[in-house]
């Protein structure tokens, strides 16, 4: 029999919104071009391509739509409204709430949806660095202002804590995706900020 009614009209926004999904749950490399298609109401290949050129540029408009909706708990890092110390750990609290709810993929997916690339895709893994290393930026900041204002002692090692601090952050990530709730991460949280306690009391 021939088909009744008119096809389902294509949306870009929820294409888009299903791809991101797609590769945060798998990953760049291991989301395919069928599994995308399936996800936009089973489009063509050809319908695939006018809308997106190709999976990479598809990919990289999903990173976009990320950084401008889950990924915006972390903008405190950048917020200098904030006290050096609030604005990492609200960013950090945030992070672990955000990647461990269920109503979409558990993690980050700038952490790991290029984790693992082959070589002709190593500018993917590059870009996600680059992204990540905003944040890494973000939260010396932080730490910097901390010690301008008198916050941390000039004496702080700024490049360990900046590491201790991003370190954490990257392995909420794998954390949310073996189980780990959020309760315990953010007990966690509580337990990391208790260092900046202490350098700071060392400055008095």
């Amino acid at each position: 029999m021939p088909r009744t009614g008119r096809p389902r009209a294509f949306n870009r926004d929820e294409a888009v919104l299903a791809a991101m999904f797609l590769f945060w749950e798998h990953g760049f490399e291991s989301t395919s071009l069928a599994q995308l298609r399936a996800a936009m109401g089973h489009i063509s290949a050809a319908s695939f391509y006018a809308a997106f050129e190709s999976k990479e540029a598809l990919f990289r408009e999903t990173v976009d739509r990320y950084k401008a909706t889950y990924g915006r708990v972390m903008e405190s890092f950048h917020d200098q409204r904030l006290a050096p110390k609030a604005a990492i750990e609200q960013g950090l609290r945030r992070s672990a709430r955000m990647q461990t709810e269920g109503s979409h993929p558990l993690g980050c997916l700038v952490v790991l949806s290029g984790i693992s690339c082959s070589p002709e895709n190593q500018h993917i893994q590059e870009m996600l660095a680059k992204e990540r290393e905003k944040n890494r930026d973000g939260i010396k900041d932080c730490i910097e202002r901390a010690v301008a204002n008198g916050e941390l002692p000039d004496t702080v090692d700024v490049p360990m804590l900046v590491t201790l601090f991003n370190t954490f952050l990257l392995g909420i990530s794998t954390q949310a995706r073996d189980g780990i709730p959020f309760k315990q991460i953010d007990a966690a949280i509580t337990q990391l900020m208790s260092i900046w306690d202490t350098l700071s009391r060392t400055n008095g």
